[in-house]
């Protein structure tokens, strides 16, 4: 969580609208401890204001609220191949 918090910063930095974390999904078929903790730390984020939104992978699409205000502002993730695909392994992060 502690390199999350790092990477963010040098997104934002760097003038990135949005990040896609590649956390993984843990070979148990449960999820793994990255998978389990993200949520908390992005929800931590966002309250503080250091985030705008979060969007885990297996709610990444058009059904989704937050992944519509992502896709209002970046229409070209609707061109990820992880849009509406269901993955479990990703979340995306509105900076």
């Amino acid at each position: 969580m502690t390199r999350l918090s790092g990477e963010l910063r040098t997104a934002r930095a760097c003038g990135a609208g949005y990040v896609k974390i590649v956390h993984g999904y843990g070979s148990s078929g449960r999820g793994g401890a990255i998978k389990a903790a993200l949520p908390a730390r992005l929800a931590e984020l966002k309250k503080a204001g250091r985030i705008r939104a979060y969007v885990a992978g297996e709610d990444f699409s058009p059904f989704d609220a937050d992944a519509r205000a992502m896709l209002d502002e970046f229409p070209e993730l609707r061109r990820d191949a992880d849009f509406a695909q269901g993955n479990h392994g990703v979340t995306v992060v509105l900076l």
